[in-house]
This record gives C-alpha cells, structure tokens and sequence, in this order.
C-alpha cells in the first residue's frame, strides 16, 4: 500500500529540476554520477521537443521550409524583413 501511494506522488522531472538538483550534488561525485545515469532526460531525436525556434526557442508550430528553423510567431514579425508579402 506504500508503494502505491509513492508511486502517485512521483511527477514527471522538468529540465530545469533536473539542473537544480545536479547542482545541490556538485559536492559528492558518487551520487552525481548514479544520478545521472539513472535520471538524465534523453536527448530528443523526433517529436515536437526535438526542434525549438532559432528566435524565441518555442517548440510548437515550426516553419521549416526554405531553413528558417522559426515558430509562426516570429515568422509573422520577420517575414516582410525575409522578403515574404502578404496577398490576403
């Protein structure tokens, strides 16, 4: 009955927990290293996660095309500077 409880209190560990708590663990090697091996979020390979906007560094909604590597939002400010026109 522990476990189940302890098991519903456990979240899903952000990136900016993870810097946090490597830094508490700066002073004993041995429990960073097993730290990191066991917790270390994976480096992104596909998804939405895996490409973040040159500009603002949003995940969602990319224009890839022509390398622009940028979210909608930033396109929509940088766009008649690229040379884009607008016809509606």
């Amino acid at each position: 009955m522990l476990k189940l409880e302890a098991n519903k209190n456990k979240r899903k560990m952000t990136a900016s927990d993870w810097h946090k708590i490597l830094k508490q663990l700066k002073g004993k090697p041995a429990v960073m290293t097993k730290f990191i091996k066991h917790n270390k979020p994976k480096d992104r390979k596909f998804g939405i996660a895996f490409k973040k906007c040159e500009n603002c560094g949003r995940y969602g909604a990319m224009i890839n095309q022509y390398g622009l590597n940028l979210c909608r939002h930033c396109f929509r400010e940088i766009a008649e500077e690229l040379g884009f026109k607008k016809y509606s």
